[in-house]
């Protein structure tokens, strides 16, 4: 909104300093400032007000150390990622940029589901929540929402290369730097010279002239991530500042590939795809950075406040909506690596005992407890060493997927 205020102010009245709102690294920064503040100041406030009403923690006691001590600790406290997320967006960001339209509806939507199933573990006293299969309803109903907006919104677009000389302007002075991008189902691949995947392309497979039915293997796709995604992020969030820390670490770098990716220069030197109004996802991306930073100020251990599936949900969800945006979905077992390995240790376990179980009339397991941090915790580790582990391999994981950039 602010931005819509200024620029009024900069072009009718020429206020000194009102241009500044045209660039997104001031926009990017204020947001950032914003979301801390909020979240550190108003954040203590808002847990207050949960300890007030009896959001409390109720904890299974599953054999771990210190787990009982948790008991009656705040959760919900992913209100407090949402709200501090949300707000600077509204106040910094281009309100009507189709990727920040559909990062907000992403926010809301998982945020609702996730207060939907707290809501339901806290105040009906149901420890399972809400039932699986409406999560997963959820989930599905967001992913078409995404793939269709992505798939069919004309403002969705990408260009590859870029002419040797681009004109700036018209004659009439206008911008066009745009004018020559096109729509695309095209995503980058990792560690390949020539990497971009076009799923369109798959539908060759199955005979000539298909090419514009694309949408039929690119919105299930787009399901699948942020069904995947969410869920890996909910895994994780077991121990404090886990979650918080790990996606604040991924969150980062998908700010630097959205920022390249929506700058022209950059992504001409990088030669990666151009994708015209995705720079703004960069406003959105250091609100929700802040807010993850604000939120460890009191989700470290010891914990003062859990996000719950409020924000956990919320989390995976937006982190899932960014990297497809900006065609780096085939990257997220790598930069996401923390989370697909968590997914996979409860994946695995579930299995091999079931498996053992019928084979042998005895289940058996792989590690000592499933997620995989819990893992740790049973074999001595304390939280807070596993935490900052965890932390220490996604930063290992973020440089990586950096890397990928130049490395084909």
């Amino acid at each position: 909104m602010l931005y819509y205020l200024f620029e009024y102010l900069d072009t009718y009245y020429d206020l000194a300093g009102a241009g500044l709102f045209q660039y997104i690294s001031f926009r990017s920064a204020m947001a950032f400032i914003v979301s801390l503040m909020f979240s550190t100041i108003y954040g203590k406030q808002i847990i207050n007000y949960l300890q007030r009403k009896q959001v409390g923690e109720s904890v299974r006691d599953l054999g771990l150390v210190g787990q009982v001590e948790k008991a009656g600790t705040p959760t919900m406290g992913g209100i407090i990622i949402i709200l501090a997320t949300l707000i600077p967006v509204l106040l910094f960001s281009k309100i009507d940029n189709v990727y920040i339209i559909i990062l907000i509806v992403t926010t809301i939507w998982m945020g609702t589901i996730g207060f939907i199933d707290d809501y339901i573990k806290i105040f009906r006293k149901n420890k399972d929540g809400l039932k699986g299969r409406f999560k997963v309803l959820g989930q599905i109903t967001l992913g078409i929402f995404v793939g269709v907006m992505l798939y069919f919104h004309p403002d969705v677009t990408m260009k590859e290369k870029l002419p040797q000389k681009f004109q700036y302007e018209t004659e009439e002075g206008i911008p066009v730097l745009f004018a020559d991008a096109q729509k695309s189902t095209k995503t980058t691949i990792p560690f390949l010279k020539n990497n971009e995947l076009d799923y369109a392309a798959l539908l060759d497979l199955f005979g000539d002239g298909l090419r514009d039915y694309a949408w039929i293997i690119f919105i299930p796709i787009v399901i699948f991530i942020i069904t995947a995604v969410s869920n890996g992020a909910n895994l994780t969030d077991g121990i404090d500042g886990l979650a918080a820390g790990s996606s604040a670490i991924i969150v980062l770098t998908l700010g630097i590939f959205a920022w390249v990716s929506g700058n022209i220069i950059f992504a001409d030197y990088l030669d990666v795809m151009y994708i015209p109004n995705s720079g703004e996802m960069t406003i959105f991306i250091a609100a929700f950075v802040g807010a993850l930073v604000g939120f460890l100020w009191y989700n470290t251990y010891p914990a003062q406040v859990f996000m719950g599936d409020t924000g956990s949900l919320t989390i995976g969800g937006i982190i899932a909506v960014l990297a497809i945006s900006v065609r780096k979905e085939l990257l997220i077992p790598i930069l996401a690596g923390i989370f697909l390995v968590e997914n996979l240790s409860v994946v695995l376990q579930v299995g091999f005992f079931k498996y053992t179980k019928k084979k042998y009339g005895e289940g058996r397991r792989i590690f000592k407890m499933s997620p995989l941090h819990h893992h740790y915790q049973k074999s001595g580790y304390h939280e807070s060493k596993i935490v900052t582990r965890f932390w220490i391999v996604g930063i290992m994981l973020a440089v990586l997927t950096i890397v990928t950039l130049k490395l084909r």
